[in-house]
């Protein structure tokens, strides 16, 4: 893997520092929730609504994440999505709410891949893909209606220094390819991967990008997608909790060394992992 090390380093930085400051700014109950008005980021928007049932909230026709703080007012914590330019507009049936969103130059990361299938699918490839999205769309598109155990910070799921943060710009074997929708975490085969909070196993399956993959669903549209695995300890449907085993760390698939893509989406929009685990450094 082609990268510019010292970019990489001092972009690692910089996100952690933002998610220390995001997760630690104040003492009110508000600042539990992210705010990073950035494509990629997550915003926290108060409602202004103290309501006993939870608001129907929608970012176009997606429903996103609503959270009761102790004063009894809902606060919506929204994914804004990578392409994401201007202003971010909520709606209910009775309200509307617009979040203006800041620009960010995510730095390019340029990626050497032998399987030159893997840049370049051919036809019956991509009839096997173009399946695989119609497995992963429902997944990413669910909306139960809960949290598990109310709103959690997340845990990080292996220990391991940063591969690839998220949001790079990427290119496989210099052709221009979508964003880093995730982040890679670095290490050995075979290391157990455990789950970031509690939930249910939506899917699980073998992809042709992703390999070995698993999507839990924590609810209200909140769902991590963990990929590139060695092997996969759990089933459809499965309940889990925060720590449970999952798998373990592989480099199946769209992979150019062992190590574990983990991807968190919120209303059908993936977004930094940073900005939603308890501690942004305890990954080392």
């Amino acid at each position: 893997m082609a990268i510019k090390m010292k970019i990489l380093s001092a972009v690692t930085a910089s996100l952690l520092l933002i998610a220390n400051t995001l997760c630690h700014a104040q003492a009110d109950s508000l600042s539990d929730y992210p705010m990073a008005a950035i494509p990629g980021g997550i915003v926290s928007v108060p409602l202004g609504i103290t309501s006993h049932e939870r608001p129907t909230v929608k970012l176009g026709k997606q429903p996103v994440l609503t959270v009761q703080e102790t004063s009894g007012e809902w606060v919506a914590v929204v994914g804004v999505p990578l392409e994401q330019n201007g202003k971010l507009t909520l709606t209910s049936q009775q309200k509307q709410w617009t979040v203006e969103v800041g620009t960010h130059d995510y730095p390019e990361q340029h990626i050497t891949v032998e399987n030159k299938r893997h840049v370049n699918p051919e036809t019956n490839d991509m009839t096997r893909i173009n399946k695989e999205y119609a497995l992963m769309g429902p997944a990413y598109k669910g909306y139960n209606g809960i949290v598990a155990e109310g709103w959690q910070k997340m845990s990080w799921p292996v220990k391991g220094p940063l591969s690839s943060p998220f949001g790079f710009k990427r290119f496989f074997n210099e052709q221009p390819r979508k964003p880093h929708s995730g982040l890679d975490i670095a290490a050995p085969a075979g290391t157990t991967i455990l789950a970031p909070a509690d939930g249910k196993i939506v899917l699980t399956g073998e992809f042709f990008f992703n390999g070995n993959s698993v999507f839990i669903d924590h609810g209200q549209g909140l769902i991590s997608m963990m990929c590139h695995m060695s092997r996969i300890d759990v089933k459809d449907g499965q309940i889990i909790k925060r720590g449970d085993a999952i798998g373990a760390v592989g480099q199946t698939g769209r992979a150019t060394g062992p190590h574990l893509h983990w991807s968190i989406s919120m209303n059908n929009t993936r977004v930094n992992p940073l900005l939603l685990v308890a501690d942004p450094n305890g990954n080392q």
